[in-house]
This record gives C-alpha cells, sequence and structure tokens, in this order.
C-alpha cells in the first residue's frame, strides 16, 4: 500500500491506496483511512468529495464475502 497524507492541516485523515492501482498515473482507486472507530473510504480522483465511513466489523463483513 502507498500512504498518502491528506492535504490540510495536521488532524486530517491519514489515507491508503493500493499500489496496484489501475490507470496510467496510478490514480483510479479507493483509498481508505483507518482509525480506531470507523473505516473511511474514498475515491482517490475525487479527493474532496462525498465519502464513506463504516464500523470496522462491518467493512471486514465486506472484505471477507465470498
Amino acid at each position: 500500500m502507498i500512504r498518502k497524507s491528506a492535504a490540510g492541516d495536521i488532524s486530517e485523515l491519514v489515507w491508503f491506496k493500493s499500489s496496484y492501482s489501475g490507470g496510467t498515473q496510478g490514480d483510479s482507486c479507493v483509498e481508505i483511512a483507518v482509525t480506531p472507530r470507523r473505516v473511511h473510504v474514498r475515491d482517490s480522483k475525487t479527493t474532496t468529495g462525498p465519502r464513506l465511513t463504516f464500523a470496522p466489523a462491518t467493512w471486514t463483513a465486506f472484505l471477507t464475502q465470498a
């Protein structure tokens, strides 16, 4: 994963995206930021756009669905 700090003040979330990102410039990906009580999700192409927020258990259930 590539660690990418969000622009702005120091209280911003720290976003991560896969090093396997697609696109010619590697910017076609979903990014996540993890806090103790939430997993935040956004589109890497629209970093100022809407974000989704999940409880960690919900995010884990989503990732483990077959």
